[in-house]
């Protein structure tokens, strides 16, 4: 048997692709690609002439065997359209099948639209949840972020531009106005990073196109309150640092889940 790749390839910035990739591109016998027109546009970019094939939702069942038939004398590398493939993405059944097979499967790590999201969201890191796509239908995707309402850990959600707004507004019912961050088009030319709550960035975001990732703050801990002055206590803290009023409120929205609107109210009436 021989080996099965899982190669990451840019998210959007054509320099996003590690040398490792590009060696390992160059050097198998076949790419199973889930856009052929994407991945000739970066194997023709780095003089790469590896034969490619077709792997994608519509016809995994049938390549699935056959690829798998392939590497019993051939080494093959699957990449997605973009980023890394299998995450919300074909190749899962591939790679379970190779797994099966006793097949060796070797990651090639690199650029992933949910990390990239992620660390630059300014929310919290330590624990976070993938959600990939939410439901296309209303009452399914509510029905689905109530299950995950109490989770504590930080929210990552792919959403396409034509059901952002739909979206965005069922978070905000089941979810509540929660801080989170929008990214948008990450890596190419109109890239754009929102930051804010829910009812924020609905109010933001009223042409949509391109790409989205959300990055959505857990649920805090019923049992937690906020002691009466903490806003105000805070917002002296950080003035006496230095602080500038935008920083200073976009700060403690994020830190206590509240609308920057409320901690702007605060800081005008400090003394």
């Amino acid at each position: 048997m021989h080996t099965l790749y899982l190669v990451a390839t840019p998210i959007g910035n054509m320099e996003d692709v590690t040398l490792r990739a590009l060696r390992v591109l160059g050097e198998v016998d076949l790419i199973a690609a889930e856009d052929t027109r994407t991945t000739q546009k970066l194997l023709r970019a780095h003089n790469i002439s590896t034969k490619v094939t077709s792997y994608f939702e519509g016809n995994k069942e049938v390549k699935t065997p056959q690829i798998i038939k392939r590497l019993e004398f051939q080494d093959v590398a699957i990449v997605s359209e973009a980023g890394m493939p299998a995450l919300s993405d074909p190749g899962y059944e591939l790679i379970a099948a190779a797994i099966d097979r006793g097949i060796r499967v070797v990651p090639v790590p690199g650029a992933s639209a949910i990390t990239t999201a992620l660390v630059v969201s300014g929310l919290p890191t330590d624990q976070f949840l993938f959600l990939g796509f939410l439901p296309r239908k209303a009452h399914h995707r509510r029905n689905f972020l109530g299950k995950i309402q109490s989770s504590p850990h930080t929210l990552v959600v792919f959403e396409a531009p034509h059901r952002l707004r739909k979206s965005l507004h069922d978070i905000l019912a089941i979810l509540g106005d929660r801080p989170l961050a929008v990214g948008r088009e990450m890596t190419k030319v109109f890239e754009e990073i929102f930051r804010g709550t829910v009812s924020e960035s609905i109010e933001y975001f009223q042409v949509c196109r391109g790409e989205f990732t959300l990055i959505i703050s857990g649920a805090q801990p019923e049992t937690e309150t906020r002691p009466p002055n903490l806003v105000e206590d805070r917002l002296l803290e950080l003035r006496a640092d230095g602080i500038s009023p935008t920083k200073a409120v976009t700060q403690i929205a994020r830190e206590i889940g509240i609308r920057r609107a409320e901690v702007y109210e605060t800081w005008i009436h400090l003394d």
